[in-house]
């Protein structure tokens, strides 16, 4: 397993829509895990394909507290089927948006089909923590971010910030 770059904004692959994975295979898994061994160093608790460059519809996911088990989720080609109308916010941040976090509403349970590691269908229903995260790392393999959420004001505001740091970077 390897760690891998985390793209920041305003780089153009987080605007990007995703391709399905047509094979899983030991390249997928190779991806997923070095996917989590990212996400857990970063540390955070989901990281799609599209943060770390590469355009397939994958992601991992990790709610569990600390000091708890670790309970990765890898979700391939994952699709949300339903969401129900009641709603739940959560206060969201984003690897590829560092140090920045914001209230966010969206449904507050889900149901997603997606293939597992090994290329078996499931289906997850998921609340609270999760299904905003599901909810969160979907949207990336869309090219949306949760930043599109808040008000246009935010967003400029935090869009500013990152590409001012982007040019003091480059």
């Amino acid at each position: 397993m390897s760690k891998l770059d985390i793209l920041i904004i305003p780089d153009r692959h987080l605007r990007q829509v995703c391709e399905p994975v047509t094979k899983v295979d030991g390249e997928a898994r190779r991806l997923l895990d070095d996917m989590l061994e990212t996400m857990y160093a970063a540390p955070g608790i989901g990281l799609a394909a599209p943060q770390v460059g590469v355009m397939r519809r994958m992601l991992v996911i990790d709610v569990s507290r600390e000091g708890e088990p670790k309970q990765p989720h890898c979700f391939i080609n994952p699709k949300l089927v339903w969401a129900s109308e009641q709603l739940a916010t959560y206060q969201e941040g984003c690897l590829s948006i560092p140090d920045y976090y914001e209230d966010v509403e969206r449904p507050a349970r889900v149901r997603v089909e997606y293939l597992d590691r090994d290329g078996a269908e499931q289906e997850i229903v998921a609340e609270g923590l999760l299904a905003t995260c599901l909810q969160h790392e979907i949207d990336h393999l869309d090219g949306v971010l949760f930043i599109d959420y808040i008000s246009r004001l935010k967003r400029e505001r935090v869009m500013k910030k990152f590409i001012k740091r982007s040019k003091n970077v480059a």
